[in-house]
């Protein structure tokens, strides 16, 4: 029997999955809201401010996205910064004078950094930037069941375990510029909206990764992690 029509139909099948895949493949500037998200989460998956995904998207608060729903990750064109004045405003022919000017995005004005604790007991095992773990933030060596306080008083924007890589995570907004997060834990002490004070436990130590206990800690200004330590009073 000839092995020709089986070859034939294995490189068929080939070229139908590399054509299936190219359909559904997701354009970088935009995010599909899958269920359990909430713009805090979609923002920090990809290392955005999320009062700017907020106001790109025409959201007001962000809390009425729902699942299917396109998000956009970068600014809609059309809009430009205070400082830098498109080139439509600049160019005097009619065509250019009939456009309406592109509306430009307000500034978010920085807020202070708010007083940091140390979010629980144990030395930092693993540094910022370095592995293993995602290297937005710094793994604290515990025990299992060890108590995760608030490192700064302020309001709980997700509660959940639907990012990967971060296990049980928490994440709280202090001010429109500084967010902490809190992965790898066992239990969830908190829930979304919930206010908290500096101090207050939120959640359990769990495994991260190596199977050792652990917490995930991260500090974010404008939606970019960084180093805690800068943050943390010495101890």
């Amino acid at each position: 029997m000839s092995v020709r029509p089986v070859t034939v139909l294995l490189l068929c099948l080939a070229l139908a999955s590399c054509g299936g895949q190219s359909t559904w493949r997701q354009d970088p500037d935009t995010h599909i809201v899958r269920r359990g998200e909430t713009l805090y989460s979609i923002a920090f998956r990809y290392g955005k401010n999320p009062d700017e995904v907020a106001r790109w998207n025409r959201l007001g608060d962000g809390s009425l996205i729902y699942p299917g729903q396109k998000i956009r990750l970068a600014p809609p064109p059309g809009y430009t910064s205070r400082s830098a004045p498109s080139r439509s405003t600049t160019n005097t022919s009619r065509s250019t004078r009939s456009q309406p000017a592109p509306r430009p995005l307000p500034d978010i004005p920085a807020q202070p950094a708010p007083s940091w604790a140390w979010p629980t007991k144990g030395r930092i095992n693993v540094e910022f930037g370095a592995k293993p773990g995602p290297g937005t933030g710094v793994l604290i060596d515990g025990r299992s069941g060890q108590p995760i306080h608030a490192a700064a008083s302020g309001r709980v924007v997700y509660a959940g375990s639907g990012l990967i890589g971060y296990g049980k995570l928490i994440i709280i907004k202090h001010n429109d510029t500084y967010l902490s997060a809190y992965g790898y834990n066992a239990s969830l002490l908190v829930k979304e909206g919930q206010d908290i004070k500096s101090g207050q436990q939120i959640a359990t130590m769990g495994e991260g990764p190596e199977r050792k206990p652990r917490l995930h800690f991260e500090i974010r200004r404008n939606g970019e992690p960084v180093n805690p330590r800068q943050f943390l009073p010495a101890r």
